[in-house]
């Protein structure tokens, strides 16, 4: 591996920006001789849409999924549950790895996809300096220089990476919302909320069928159908419950029965005027 972490602000400050059309030489097959050594003792945080993809190849409950094969963590700033997928042995090995290679490529993570491009976006872009990609060179890895040459834009599109952007989309948006900046962070009794929202997607969809939540939110019959069967709508509805959920966000509607049944309450638990002598 490299000598220096790579973190941020590395990356911002010292690796090459890389264009779309911008050429490198890299392979990963069978015979080339680090094959599987980058999928063991490496950190590969899962986003929303990768638990989806790896619960539903695996023919797994989410959250049996998350109990037996992530670990789970707190970022900080704001403070946002992670799940970042378990090695296992003494080699810490990704559990879905054995000697021909991966047994999930078809759903396997967007960080295994991206490999080895990165991407990086500044915190305030601007037109002179936005989102972009960089090449990773570690030392473990001998596929550079190998095999066939390829643009940015080549290995994005052969590698499904373009999918895995678009279904994270609702994700980035509310990871990059304003509201993070004038707020102190998620509450310790919401976290579990957020968890569940982002990355127990069975817990969540019982949630909204076997609770008071459709009580509680207009939901249109057509999208109840679309969330109870499609897990991608599902997660996006997810998205949606959580920024009005944290932000206030007008992304969810709650029922004028339940809001008229608020105000009565109000009204009657407000002290009355004294009467005049």
């Amino acid at each position: 591996m490299t000598d220096k972490p790579i973190t941020r602000e590395s990356i911002l400050k010292d690796y090459p920006r890389m264009k779309p059309d911008e050429r490198f030489v890299f392979e990963c097959r069978p015979g080339v001789s680090c094959f599987t050594c980058c999928c063991q003792d490496v950190s590969i945080v899962l986003t929303p849409y990768d638990v989806l993809r790896l619960t539903r190849v695996l023919n797994m409950d989410s959250s049996d999924f998350l109990e037996k094969h992530t670990i789970t963590g707190v970022t900080s700033e704001p403070n946002f549950p992670v799940v970042l997928l378990k090695m296992e042995g003494e080699a810490k090995r990704c559990p879905f790895v054995g000697e021909q290679g991966c047994s999930v490529y078809g759903d396997r993570p967007w960080a295994c996809r991206m490999y080895p491009l990165g991407a990086a976006e500044p915190e305030n872009p601007n037109p002179t300096d936005h989102a972009f990609h960089f090449l990773l060179k570690e030392d473990l890895c001998k596929g550079h220089g190998e095999g066939r040459t390829w643009t940015v834009r080549e290995w994005i599109a052969n590698q499904g990476v373009e999918e895995y952007d678009m279904m994270g989309a609702s994700f980035k948006s509310l990871m990059l919302h304003p509201g993070w900046s004038k707020s102190e962070g998620i509450p310790a009794g919401k976290l579990d909320m957020v968890y569940m929202a982002c990355y127990d997607l069975d817990r969540f969809r019982r949630f909204v069928f076997e609770t008071k939540f459709m009580e509680y939110f207009e939901v249109d019959e057509a999208l109840a159908e679309a969330i109870a069967m499609d897990d991608e709508e599902l997660l996006d509805f997810a998205m949606q419950w959580l920024r009005f959920s944290l932000f206030g966000d007008r992304t969810m509607k709650v029922r004028k029965s339940v809001i008229e049944a608020r105000r009565k309450a109000a009204e009657s638990a407000a002290p009355s005027a004294p009467s005049a002598p």
